[in-house]
């Protein structure tokens, strides 16, 4: 008989299949990745939507509860790699630290940047300061313990291996496939200056953050997809709770308007390609690829060697952001070629359109007018149908 208390208490409260566990796992994990992506990033970190008190106290809980994050650490950390991103003051960016650091140490970053005060103070505002966060959510192992007390009485040591998970499924997930993969591997929509990417199309596993190259290109977008064929799994809960009155949208990404009836750069074609100007980078290296291509042929058979993934890096780079080896030997490989020489220094230009403050509007839709003219007589037909389609943008 005691033998028999004994192993019920063992076993839990709830005597699951083995299936149910995993179903759990998944269904807990998942809200704490929800949490993450809504609550922390797009909330707090980019304020690109409004929460009701009710979803943004739950949120707080179930953090504190699941992770033991604190709400100002995560928001001071995320906004600085926005800040410094690629650069040795980036917390965790794998073209510095490497893919296998950040990937598989990424929470041991994150946890040493937590300890910077300076990141904390000049990152970290607007974030809860309330007696909650003070006195109860601040004592980050209360949670995580209580977390496993729970996941015991529940389902006795199979909630102990679901407590495990939860434990790493942040670090691995976050941490790790995001800040790592996400700066390393997949496809890029946008140019931004960094090299963020969309790991996969389908925003359902992390909660939307697979599609990080979309987020760098716009960061304060409360919806991370982009694309018809993209999805965003976090978008569909904030719509929801937004449907119920609990969140209010700030800002999504604008989408790309056309006037095919204008033949001249005006105001509004220089405020769009300076919305757009990602986009505008992205679309003028997937427009001059052919052309680079059978550039490169010809360049092979004239016994010049060219490297096809540095030239694609190349035009997808800003010329600051190269290595100062590689950048000699870009210049070995544009002295031989004065189509590929042409595309790179057009490309300059057109970036250089938004980089110039200091113009006025007037100067800058001059500037405009003037690339677009020299890019329909450079003779290059990929540049010419390029330049036609970028004076038709409102």
């Amino acid at each position: 008989m005691w033998s028999g208390a004994w192993s019920g208490a063992l076993s839990g409260v709830f005597d699951l299949p083995w299936w149910g566990y995993i179903v759990y796992a998944l269904v807990v994990t998942h809200i704490t990745i929800a949490a993450v992506t809504i609550f922390l990033h797009r909330h707090q970190a980019h304020r690109a939507l409004d929460l009701h008190p009710l979803p943004s106290h739950f949120f707080r809980f179930w953090l504190w509860l699941t992770t033991g994050m604190l709400t100002k650490t995560w928001t001071a950390i995320h906004r600085k790699h926005h800040a410094k991103c690629e650069t040795k003051e980036d917390p965790h960016s794998p073209q510095i630290f490497g893919i296998k650091k950040v990937f598989w140490e990424g929470a041991e970053l994150y946890r040493q940047e937590g300890r910077n005060k300076e990141t904390m103070e000049r990152y970290g505002y607007g974030t809860p300061d309330d007696w909650l966060e003070r006195h109860v959510y601040s004592h980050d192992r209360i949670g995580v313990s209580s977390l496993l007390v729970l996941n015991f009485i529940l389902f006795g040591f199979a909630g102990i291996a679901i407590w495990a998970v939860q434990m790493i499924w942040i670090p691995l997930f976050a941490a790790g496939v995001v800040n790592g993969i996400g700066h390393y591997w997949g496809y890029r929509n946008f140019q931004p200056e960094d090299a963020s990417r969309n790991v996969v199309p389908w925003g359902i596993l992390i909660g939307g953050e697979e599609l990080h190259n979309n987020h760098h290109a716009y960061a304060t977008s409360a919806r991370l997809s982009n694309r018809w064929y993209e999805f965003d799994i976090g978008w569909l809960y904030i719509r929801i709770l937004e449907t119920l009155g609990l969140a209010q949208v700030k800002k999504i990404a604008p989408q790309l308007k056309l006037d095919t009836a204008k033949t001249r750069c005006d105001l509004s074609t220089l405020q769009a390609v300076v919305t757009h100007r990602y986009e505008v980078l992205a679309k003028y290296a997937k427009s001059l690829r052919r052309t680079c291509t059978e550039e490169m042929r010809e360049l092979k058979a004239r016994a010049v060697s060219v490297d096809g993934a540095a030239l694609k890096r190349w035009l997808h780079i800003d010329a600051a952001a190269l290595p100062e080896q590689e950048r000699a030997r870009r210049d070995e490989v544009l002295n031989h070629s004065k189509k590929l020489s042409t595309i790179y220094a057009m490309r300059e230009e057109l970036a250089a359109v938004w980089q110039r403050s200091s113009a006025s509007k007037e100067q800058l839709v001059h500037q405009l007018e003037d690339w677009c003219r020299r890019a329909e007589a450079s003779g290059i037909a990929a540049l010419q149908d390029f330049s036609k389609r970028l004076r038709c943008y409102a």
